[in-house]
């Protein structure tokens, strides 16, 4: 396994689940609406979630991305046409660290729930690779340089510390990229993130991503089609630094029939969405990149970091670093398998305020994995 302590990290789009737990949501009447968030969306239904987080019931036929001007022809596709097959023949049930939750929604069929956040800008774009920053940014994790057509992995979930007047986010995560050069790419991500100016609060969230801190439906890219998913619901519980340790499952992989690339999460591989082909310039058929660690970006994510993961260093381990595990990759014939190790390579962008280290050996129970992390400018 090569070491690379460095890496560009212009060919890094910050792109960017966990079992469904029930959890207590009710419904609320469309008058009692405070957020200012204005709807141009026929509801059907509106349900408070822990008595914060407000989500409408759209038809799912009248979602953003159907106003993107490459998807107004575009057939919805409600499940994969197959799933990937799994080379894993453990089982669930052994798997001593339990899955971080999100809340069970309850939309009607055909119709799927929208998130109310009054600081989100809903705006379709051209293609996937429209969306530039000049946002700063930091990596730690482990990268593999190969064809690949997806991957999934055992995510653990923090609460890292992001200051809460910086408009910088702190993301654990998984992605897979088609790089062409430098600055000249597609990709795609789903995990969590801890980003306060746009949630509202220092919550882990789950997020999917197909640009630059463009999130689920933000920008007209993501098609879901999962009527019981909240794309940005908060996961809990989160694991503590010496205490106990939660999980949750992401696969992303490339439908066999359609070249869409969908997102499933769970042991229960539940479907959620799929960013259509048609939007890549470059992932029209496979991959040649992939991460899986953490990330930090935005305007001060250099100079005055978040944390990172647990915000402590990899070499503290398992109960005190973050970690992502049970790495496997999808091949060309539709199969997950363990990644070549001289494929890998760990990375990190600045030694001095996060570090990765990990194991390449696929047949351990964690499989190949990376810790990661560390406290930035939290010292």
């Amino acid at each position: 396994m090569k070491e690379n302590p460095s890496i560009s990290v212009t060919i890094l789009l910050a792109y960017l689940i966990l079992a469904i737990g029930g959890k207590e949501v009710k419904c609320i009447r469309r008058e009692e609406n405070t957020s200012g968030v204005p709807l141009n969306q026929k509801v059907n239904k509106t349900i408070l979630v822990d008595g914060r987080d407000v989500y409408d019931c759209i038809d799912v036929n009248l979602q953003l991305a159907f106003s993107h001007p490459l998807l107004k022809d575009h057939k919805i596709q409600m499940e994969p046409s197959s799933f990937p097959q799994s080379i894993s023949t453990k089982s669930p049930s052994m798997d001593v660290i339990p899955q971080a939750q999100l809340p069970l929604i309850e939309c009607p069929t055909g119709m799927i729930p929208i998130l109310r956040n009054n600081r989100r800008v809903q705006t379709p774009i051209e293609t996937i690779d429209k969306v530039t920053t000049n946002e700063e940014h930091e990596v730690a994790g482990v990268e593999y340089y190969d064809e690949l057509y997806g991957t999934r992995a055992k995510i653990n979930i923090y609460n890292p510390m992001v200051k809460n007047n910086s408009k910088d986010l702190s993301a654990s995560w998984i992605q897979i990229n088609k790089i062409i050069k430098a600055g000249v790419a597609d990709g795609i991500g789903a995990g969590s993130w801890v980003y306060p100016s746009y949630s509202g609060d220092n919550s882990a969230r789950f997020h999917v991503d197909g640009l630059k801190t463009c999130p689920d439906h933000d920008c007209g890219v993501f098609v879901q089609v999962s009527s019981s998913v909240g794309l940005g619901g908060r996961l809990k519980p989160v694991s503590v630094y010496k205490g106990p340790q939660y999980m949750i499952d992401v696969a992303i992989f490339k439908d066999p029939v359609t070249k869409h690339w969908w997102v499933a999460y769970g042991p229960q591989n539940i479907h959620i969405g799929y960013w259509p082909r048609e939007i890549f310039h470059f992932m029209k058929d496979q991959c040649n990149y992939a991460l899986w660690g953490g990330y930090v970006q935005g305007p001060t994510a250099s100079s005055d970091s978040p944390q990172m993961g647990s915000g402590h260093f990899a070499s503290e381990g398992l109960g005190k670093a973050a970690f992502v595990r049970n790495i496997e990759i999808l091949n060309k014939k539709n199969k997950y398998v363990i990644p070549d190790e001289n494929k890998f390579g760990y990375v990190t962008t600045n030694l001095s305020k996060y570090t990765a280290k990990g194991s390449v050996d696929g047949y351990s129970q964690f499989g190949v994995h990376t810790y990661y992390g560390g406290p930035g400018g939290f010292v």
